[in-house]
């Protein structure tokens, strides 16, 4: 899968459609149908961090990968997948030599998600995993259990990462292990 001309990304950027973890087809970066408009504030304030921070220090202790939760405040225009790729990148999730990093990206006002993994992760683990982590986290979201879906795909994602790229010598963990906002 490659970027649409004139989407904005440099060349670079263009690369990381190839890293998304989930297809488009496979609906990555979804809507979940709520009744109401969720603030990011109100999302915030029902997300118990210190439990996904947990889970992902307990992730990234099996793997040399490292596993990032972005909060994206206000509103998203345009595609979520491809804000969530613009993410991976400016995080600078790209650079990890063994291409195994994850990002999940959750706009809760716009009630969109979206699962990027680089290259190696997803060439290992394939579109099934991508596919089952963002059917869970919508259930979790339309349920209003917001910790749950995260704490449930870092697990399962640090799962898939350690089977693969077990932690060694050669673990970066460059990242910190927080709920990033923005």
């Amino acid at each position: 899968m490659a970027a649409e001309a004139g989407d904005g990304l440099p060349a670079a950027e263009e690369d990381l459609a190839v890293l998304v973890a989930a297809a488009e087809a496979l609906a990555a970066a979804v809507r979940v149908p709520a009744g109401k408009l969720m603030r990011t504030k109100e999302f915030l304030s029902k997300l118990e961090h210190d439990l996904v921070v947990q889970a992902i220090r307990d992730a990234e202790s099996k793997t040399s990968g490292e596993i990032r939760v972005f909060i994206q405040r206000g509103e998203v225009k345009g595609d979520a997948l491809v804000a969530a790729q613009k993410r991976f990148h400016r995080l600078g999730l790209h650079k990890n030599a063994h291409h195994n990093d994850v990002l999940i990206w959750v706009a809760p006002r716009a009630h969109k998600f979206a699962v990027v993994g680089d290259e190696a992760i997803h060439q290992k683990c394939g579109d099934e995993l991508w596919q089952r982590l963002i059917e869970q986290m919508r259930d979790h979201f339309r349920n209003e259990k917001f910790t749950a879906a995260l704490v449930d795909a870092i697990g399962e994602i640090g799962d898939a990462v350690a089977a693969h790229f077990p932690q060694g010598s050669t673990s970066t963990g460059s990242q910190p292990d927080e709920v990033i906002e923005g």
